[in-house]
């Protein structure tokens, strides 16, 4: 129960560097990227009126919980349902509640720092998450296999995978912007320095 505890508390860390991400409206996060090529094409190709992007996103995240199941089960835990389930309703929470931080019209000067920021919370967040045991997001599900599977670390692991979430999605359709490639770019490395950080943090926590 502790353990889901801390998920969620790092869980409610990342999404609020999620949003302020979105808030410097500099372009979606790469695994967004993803969903939106994903979810055009199949638009284009079926004409489903009823699809939407969220329905694609959630359709995305079961996908890749499946074909985990089949690779390794160890890794699907309850903590993952809540990641998928909580992370957006989270999102809209810290939007409606830093909604005049919007920086639309904003220069970069003042779109970059805020970017960099929530790359940063959202890199320490998702670090919590994962150390927490309980589970962890679908993205960060497909590093952290591929890394304990292979010799290649984490932080380099991640950022192969958001730019192959970049590439992929922007192929089918998916746009993106100067914040998807400082966020695909900095998430990993970032990361990379926290986890060993969170790991401790959440040891002393933990009886």
């Amino acid at each position: 129960m502790l353990r889901l505890l801390i998920l969620l508390a790092g869980l409610t860390i990342a999404h609020l560097g999620v949003t302020l991400f979105l808030l410097a409206d500099l372009g979606a996060d790469p695994f967004n990227v993803l969903v939106q090529g994903i979810f055009r094409t199949t638009s284009d190709l079926i004409g489903w009126k009823r699809l939407t992007h969220g329905y694609t996103h959630i359709a995305i995240c079961f996908f890749i919980i499946l074909v985990l199941l089949v690779v390794d089960r160890s890794y699907m835990k309850i903590g993952t349902l809540l990641c998928m389930v909580c992370g957006g309703p989270i999102i809209d929470f810290f939007t409606y509640l830093l909604g005049f931080l919007s920086l639309t019209e904003k220069s970069l000067l003042v779109k970059l720092p805020t970017l960099a920021t929530g790359c940063v919370i959202l890199a320490f967040g998702m670090t919590i998450v994962i150390k927490s045991e309980a589970g962890t997001g679908p993205n960060d599900l497909v590093a952290l296999v591929i890394s304990d599977k292979s010799p290649f670390r984490f932080s380099i692991v991640r950022v192969i995978v958001d730019a192959g979430f970049v590439i992929v999605g922007f192929l089918l359709g998916g746009s993106f912007g100067i914040g998807t490639i400082v966020c695909a770019c900095l998430v990993g490395p970032v990361a990379g320095f926290f986890l060993p950080r969170s790991e401790k943090l959440i040891n002393n926590i933990l009886p």
